[in-house]
């Protein structure tokens, strides 16, 4: 089972440190520009009977998973609104998806973002790396456009007050907090070795855990780091051993978690509980740990509610699997209701230029699969919970 935590106090009054988080990095296969279909003349305004909808993810790289389970997300949205003959501005429409490469790299990130803008697209869901989504924020800022992202999660995103910028789930104050509690006052665990991966989420995410767990009375025993492309533990391992943890937090994503369990399980730390955000709580990070019985330790938290718990998980995954099947991974429901709030605002507006519609953004109250959307003033989802995961027999699995 799993532990629904309504973190919206819980977070702010523990730590309202800035967490740099970002999201994400996989493995994908498309071309870095792709609409759907081809020849979309731009929505300019409601009046135009074609309206682009701009998606961003990592399409290539260690996160291409991640990145092509969101725009799968996205297409199926597409897909869905398309069939219901929705009037904007007195006209029908239809929408057309625009999606873009990011690499998980900041540079390409906000040249995806401004590539979007030149292409007047009316709005944009991503991107799904906060270490992307912080600097293209500022793009679709200056362009007038409105964004949402399914999955960047550190607080910064969210601080230079842009009316244009919007978060679908719990940020990493929530996520880093809410395992700290869990390791201090569920486990009681005493000692502790934290590794991040330099990144705008590894760094904020393994912080706010860090901070919340001394406060509980936890001790940080050894601080590593590493990069995001990295794949050898051995030394910095072999480090946090000597110093006998009962536990190892890492900030970053499934593409090194999974050799670095294996590397933990050479080393004979199998009875080291293994902590981190949701970058490492997809299904890659089984195949990449060799599902070996160090995958048992993992504790992650994602923000949001099991697909079980969901107002329309469960149906809505069937209907995915079959689209897309084996390409699930965390996100692409997150996206799918990102892409339905985007027109949900057009259509209350009656328009799709996103001078107009955007003030209708904050007025959300959107019933989707996720949840019932609602957005806070400075753009976060209001009530925002989290959702706690282990793996068992090879199977992600939450914990009740």
């Amino acid at each position: 089972m799993r532990r629904s935590y309504a973190f919206g106090g819980i977070a702010a009054a523990v730590l309202m440190v800035a967490a740099g988080c970002g999201k994400k990095d996989e493995p994908a296969t498309p071309p870095a520009s792709t609409a759907t279909p081809a020849s979309a003349p731009a929505a300019a305004s409601g009046a135009a009977d074609v309206i682009r909808i701009g998606h961003v993810a990592p399409l290539s790289g260690g996160q291409a998973a991640m990145g092509k389970d969101n725009e799968n997300g996205a297409r199926m949205a597409i897909e869905d609104l398309n069939t219901q003959n929705i009037e904007i501005g007195g006209k029908k429409v239809r929408f057309e998806l625009v999606a873009e490469d990011d690499a998980a790299d900041p540079k390409q990130g906000t040249a995806a973002a401004q590539k979007l803008c030149d292409a007047k697209v009316a709005g944009v869901v991503g991107h799904l790396n906060s270490g992307t989504t912080i600097p293209a924020s500022k793009v679709y800022n200056d362009c007038g456009i409105p964004h949402i992202t399914p999955s960047a999660t550190n607080p910064d995103l969210t601080k230079p007050g842009y009316k244009t910028t919007f978060r679908l789930m719990a940020n990493d104050n929530a996520l880093g907090s809410g395992l700290a509690f869990y390791a201090a006052d569920t486990l009681k665990l005493k000692k502790i070795a934290v590794i991040d991966d330099r990144t705008a989420y590894g760094q904020g995410v393994a912080e706010v855990f860090k901070k919340t767990a001394v406060t509980k009375g936890v001790q940080i025993v050894d601080e590593q780091f590493t990069t995001d492309k990295a794949t050898d533990f051995m030394a910095i391992l072999t480090a946090i051993k000597s110093k006998s943890p009962d536990a190892v937090f890492y900030g970053g994503m499934s593409s090194q978690a999974g050799p670095m369990l294996r590397q933990m399980e050479q080393l004979g730390m199998t009875n080291v509980k293994f902590f981190g955000g949701d970058g490492i709580c997809d299904q890659e990070i089984i195949k990449l740990s060799g599902a070996g019985k160090a995958l048992g330790n993992v504790v992650c938290a994602e923000g949001g509610s099991s697909l079980a718990k969901m107002p329309g998980g469960e149906a809505w995954k069937k209907r995915y699997d079959a689209k897309f099947p084996g390409q699930f991974q965390i996100y692409s429901p997150y996206v799918y209701d990102a892409t339905f709030v985007l027109v949900d605002a057009m259509k209350r507006a009656n328009s799709a230029d996103p001078k107009v519609y955007t003030a209708k953004i904050p007025e959300t109250d959107f019933k989707g699969v996720t949840t019932t959307v609602k957005f806070e003033p400075n753009g976060e989802l209001k009530n925002p919970s989290i959702s706690m995961y282990t793996y068992k027999d090879g199977k992600k699995t939450t914990i009740e």
